[in-house]
């Protein structure tokens, strides 16, 4: 009985939350000099209470066979959407 009210569930993927004010320009970040098993995953501005506030880089552990990329702001739907860094083949 459970598997037939769990399968009438429709789970949409949350659409990202578009924002009317573009993000500033980055601060001047320094990047520490590299260390093994590590990536640096640099600071971005993160939209919270109706403003932005400034996330600082930090180190990532490296997974093997992939490569990081970054999270960034696009410009879609008329407003800008935070799009999340992930790991890449």
């Amino acid at each position: 009985m459970l598997c037939l009210s769990l399968s009438a569930c429709v789970v949409e993927p949350a659409r990202p939350a578009v924002i009317h004010v573009a993000p500033p320009s980055p601060p001047v970040e320094v990047v520490p000099a590299p260390r093994p098993g590590y990536v640096w995953d640099r600071g971005h501005w993160n939209w919270r209470e109706g403003r932005y506030v400034w996330i600082p880089g930090h180190w990532r552990a490296v997974r093997v066979g992939y490569h990081w990329v970054p999270g960034h702001w696009a410009e879609r739907h008329g407003g800008w959407v935070w799009v999340e860094g992930h790991w890449a083949p």
